[in-house]
């Protein structure tokens, strides 16, 4: 059984590691936020309950290995800016699928490729998984772009497949093969 209630991923800027306690109110003021929301699969967060509580049941998955959710931490300021997460994983066919978000107060720095090119580095290197699957709202289009610098490819599109609030969207769906992941980490632009 995996446990990945211990694993920290570094990179230059970030540092990936578990959520804890102390993140609450980071983690409610990102995910309250509409802009943040606008291409989630749920509605903004209204109570830093949520948070909490998210929180404390990724304690007991990561223990378990049920999915994979790391805090995105900048170095230069300890401040939380953001989660990247791996779940549904299936063991057999070795596959899982991707997501992720950033705080829009530090959007277009690179922080969001820079953050999924270590966890798909963990993902292909230490979990031995083969393929990454993500589902993507199609109209953002900043989400797709860092998905494609990673070298992940437009797989599918389905209609009307989210029903958030009184929002209607499609998904596009990308994948990503281990023998198609750039090693070298992407250029910040």
């Amino acid at each position: 059984m995996l446990d990945f209630s211990q694993l920290v991923l570094h990179t230059e800027r970030l540092v990936l590691r578990p959520l804890q306690t102390a993140d609450a109110e980071a983690l409610f003021a990102i995910f309250s936020n509409p802009d943040f929301m606008r291409f989630w699969s749920s509605t903004p967060w209204t109570q830093i309950e949520q948070a909490r509580a998210l929180i404390a049941a990724d304690r007991q998955d990561l223990a378990q290995g049920l999915h994979l959710r790391l805090g995105v931490q900048r170095n230069e300021d300890g401040r939380l800016i953001g989660t990247v997460s791996l779940f549904k994983f299936d063991a057999q066919n070795r596959r899982a699928e991707i997501g992720y978000g950033i705080a829009p107060e530090v959007w277009r720095q690179g922080y969001v490729t820079e953050a999924l090119h270590a966890l798909l580095g963990h993902a292909f290197d230490e979990l031995g998984l083969m393929r990454i699957e993500a589902d993507v709202d199609p109209r953002n289009i900043a989400s797709a772009r860092s998905l494609e610098k990673l070298g992940f490819r437009q797989e599918g599109l389905l209609r009307e497949r989210w029903r958030v609030g009184e929002d209607v969207s499609d998904s596009a769906l990308y994948g990503l093969l281990a023998r198609e992941f750039r090693t070298p980490a992407p250029e910040r632009h």
